[in-house]
């Protein structure tokens, strides 16, 4: 309605305040409620729409007396219009997007996050670096289960290149593998030593374990073995060499009492580490090597050594020692080659070096070094029996060892050139001597060795050498006294103990200083002393070496013991000695009293026939240990020699390679062996023109073979030489 003449009615003036106070101001247009701030720019105008109805014109500028004047203007400071975005204003909240960058984050705010706030852009980057490790590390996993190759994996996990996140790794590896077969597990236990080191720093090892061990408690609630087969990873970890035994006890020090982690290290230690050959069975737990057995690896690093010794190559023995892949077993390595060492006086310098080498290489650890010296130390009275200074050359070589930095010496048991003797009291020795003479008695009658091994192992629990050398005399005396049959059994009992050579050599001096009083009840005490000092050199209880440190001792010139001296090395340099001993008292020499040498010849004979046939290597190697005789392989050595220059078939070689290889047959029964055949030479050449030729190369492949010495020779007569003397 046009209003412009200035008249309007009571009626429509009073419709017109009603819709005024009763219309929504958001919904009227800003040109007629919004009066412009002084502040605010102008706005544009609205251009008129020619429909649109012409405002009236009002005095000044709204008009005096107006009815809108009032809800036209404002007294507020504050603009209380809409803001472009068409939200806000007066009395509203704003726009969803709105955001005010004088805002600030308050920590009181249920809502709030510290990350938020304190993490800074390296931090964050990190973050994003491992979690995207973790996604790539699991995919590297899961593959390797899947494809089994190791080196493909070494290679992914190179690329990787975040040897600071190694550790996530291996906790991965490990957790992943305990919820899956034992083929998963052994290939994880596979892979751990196949990167560590060269591809995983130890630190990092250490540290995912300690991390697999912290979170026992929650691995348990998916795995419910958690704390076997955990424990049983901790301890493959410590065969492998790839974690120190010190984490059990240190990680322990770190772990609640009450936590599984703890419950998983003592596992470790008391149910896996402290069991006797520990190491083999934790290694064959989820089937791995179980194609290859202790003899086979021992024949492989006797090979290996023997090979080196030849030919002198230290980065293919390294090689070899690698291939291995058994760290926890590389003290026999060490023990091995120092017995080489021993036994080869010229081997000696070539030896040290290659352990020299693989310690400081890291090949073999300085703790597998110290075993294997250690091995030796516990052993070196049994390396008497052919090796008399066996304490002294030891000695030297742990001097040069240590002396070159690759032995730490001190953590050896000490060593002295004379072994350790112990003073018994009267008493003690008056009992066992009573004990020991019931214990003989009873064994002439019932002929059970095992039951004197039993009574001697309660009677003497401490092994004492001075009880061991009062047996020997006392089994000696009581058989001088008896027929054939008593004095053959006791042979068979002394070669069947297995006393250190040490003890029997002090039982035969005491009997010896003791021969003039035997003498008055026994005539021929010098024989007998002979044929049993002669008969332990023969059966292999004493070296021959013996005799002179027995005579050193107690031949005063024109004494019984310088005169049974005399008489036992004339036996023992007879043609056939050794048979002859070994039928002296109508016996064969074995733990069978009554075996004839004929028939021990006789049951060889037919070994090394059927194995000639095509019988099996281990089904020999079985009957030979069955006839329980290994003085007396040498005639197995003769037989074979003479069957392959005969028939001019090399399969029984194969056979005493073998042999030689898993110490079924020792270096000093292969001497006696070849130099048997060398003796016989000239009735073989009756048969066999050519023997002479085919003995001389076979000797060299013996040597070459490290089955011979290299001083051993022979004269075209057949006579042995050995170390240029005849």
């Amino acid at each position: 309605m046009d209003f412009s003449d200035g008249f309007v009615s009571k009626e429509h003036l009073e419709l017109h305040r009603s819709a005024s106070e009763s219309a929504d101001p958001l919904s009227v247009s800003p040109l007629h409620i919004s009066p412009r701030s002084p502040r605010s720019p102008k706005s544009p105008k609205t251009p008129k729409s020619p429909k649109s109805p012409r405002s009236p014109k009002m005095q000044g500028k709204h008009g005096k007396g107006s009815p809108l004047k009032q809800d036209r203007h404002s007294h507020s400071s504050v603009d209380g219009r809409p803001k472009k975005g068409g939200c806000g204003g007066k009395g509203t909240w704003g726009g969803l997007l709105d955001t005010d960058e004088n805002d600030v984050l308050d920590p009181n705010d249920p809502n709030f996050n510290s990350s938020e706030e304190c993490e800074n852009p390296i931090a964050k980057k990190e973050r994003v670096d491992f979690e995207e490790y973790k996604k790539k590390a699991t995919i590297i996993v899961e593959e390797y289960f899947t494809t089994d190759d190791i080196t493909s994996t070494a290679n992914e996990f190179r690329e990787l290149d975040r040897p600071n996140y190694s550790y996530y790794f291996v906790k991965k590896l490990v957790s992943k593998a305990m919820d899956r077969h034992d083929k998963e597990k052994e290939m994880a236990a596979v892979l751990l030593s196949a990167l560590y080191a060269e591809f995983i720093d130890p630190p990092q090892v250490y540290k995912g374990f300690c991390k697999l061990v912290e979170c026992a408690d929650d691995l348990i609630v998916d795995i419910p073995d958690t704390v076997d087969v955990l424990a049983l990873f901790i301890a493959r970890a410590v065969v492998d060499d790839i974690l120190p035994p010190a984490f059990l006890k240190k990680e322990m020090n770190y772990l609640p009492k009450d936590s599984k982690g703890v419950e998983v290290l003592k596992r470790a230690e008391k149910g896996y580490l402290a069991a006797p050959l520990h190491a083999e069975i934790i290694e064959r737990r989820w089937g791995g090597s179980k194609k290859r057995t202790v003899e086979d690896v021992k024949a492989k690093i006797n090979n290996l050594l023997i090979e080196y010794v030849v030919s002198g190559d230290k980065k293919e023995a390294c090689r070899c020692i690698k291939d291995l892949k058994v760290p926890f077993f590389h003290h026999e390595i060490v023990k091995r080659a120092l017995v080489m060492a021993m036994e080869r006086r010229q081997a000696e310098g070539r030896l040290l070096d290659l352990l020299k080498e693989a310690a400081e290489e890291g090949l073999i650890n300085s703790s597998q070094v110290s075993k294997g010296f250690g091995r030796m130390i516990d052993y070196v009275d049994d390396l008497s029996l052919d090796i008399p200074n066996a304490r002294g050359i030891l000695q030297s070589l742990i001097s040069k060892a240590a002396s070159e930095g690759w032995l730490c010496a001190s953590s050896l048991k000490s060593l002295s050139l004379e072994p350790e003797k112990r003073s018994l009291e009267d008493s003690v020795a008056r009992i066992f001597k009573t004990k020991a003479q019931s214990i003989i008695q009873e064994y002439f009658l019932s002929g059970d060795i095992l039951e004197v091994n039993s009574c001697l192992e309660s009677e003497n629990s401490t092994y004492s050498s001075e009880l061991n050398a009062i047996f020997v005399k006392r089994l000696i005396t009581l058989a001088m006294d008896r027929k054939n049959r008593e004095k053959e059994m006791a042979s068979v009992l002394l070669s069947s103990l297995c006393f250190p050579a040490d003890d029997v050599v002090n039982g035969f001096v005491m009997l010896i200083e003791s021969a003039d009083d035997t003498a008055l009840d026994n005539p021929v005490v010098v024989e007998d002393l002979a044929m049993f000092l002669a008969r332990s050199v023969v059966d292999e209880v004493l070296a021959p070496q013996h005799l002179e440190e027995i005579g050193s001792q107690c031949a005063a010139p024109e004494s019984i013991g310088s005169n049974v001296l005399k008489m036992a090395k004339s036996l023992l340099k007879a043609r056939l000695s050794g048979e002859r001993i070994l039928r002296c008292w109508g016996g064969g020499g074995s733990s069978r009293p009554g075996w004839a040498v004929e028939d021990v010849k006789d049951k060889i004979g037919k070994l090394l026939e059927e194995f000639e046939s095509g019988g099996g290597v281990r089904e020999a190697c079985r009957c030979m240990k069955e006839l329980g005789m290994p003085f007396f392989n040498h005639e197995v050595v003769k037989k074979a020699l003479v069957a392959i220059m005969e028939k001019k078939n090399e399969r029984l070689w194969i056979l005493l390679e073998e042999c030689f290889g898993s110490g079924l047959i020792t270096m000093n029964q292969m001497t006696k062996g070849f130099g048997r055949v060398a003796e016989s030479l000239e009735d073989l050449a009756l048969d066999v023109p050519d023997v002479q030729k085919q003995f001389t190369r076979y000797v060299e492949r013996a040597k070459n073979a490290g089955w011979l010495d290299s001083s051993f020779s022979f004269s075209k007569s057949g006579h042995i030489t050995e170390n240029g003397t005849g």
